[in-house]
């Protein structure tokens, strides 16, 4: 497995009121669900790279600000057709 590394000021941790761990899983979750947002990585693979389950992952997009789901119109238009009849 490939590793990255980021630089990041101590002081972030204190602003954050974070632990080192916690910091680094939370960044970790930001970019899956990033990465996941563009379309770059399914959902299961998004959450492979944050090491939580996929059902934890759609949870947390929420949180993150992203669409656990998205639908385009022609998706949405059979879905309302078919609870209407």
């Amino acid at each position: 497995m490939k590793e990255l590394s980021i630089e990041y000021p101590e002081s972030i941790l204190a602003i954050l009121n974070l632990s080192r761990e916690s910091f680094e899983q939370e960044a970790k979750i930001a970019l899956a669900v990033k990465l996941y947002e563009m379309g770059r990585l399914s959902s299961g693979q998004a959450a492979s790279l944050a090491e939580i389950t996929r059902v934890a992952f759609l949870l947390l997009c929420k949180r993150y600000g992203a669409a656990s789901v998205e639908w385009d119109r022609e998706e949405l238009e059979s879905e309302f057709a078919e609870t209407i009849q």
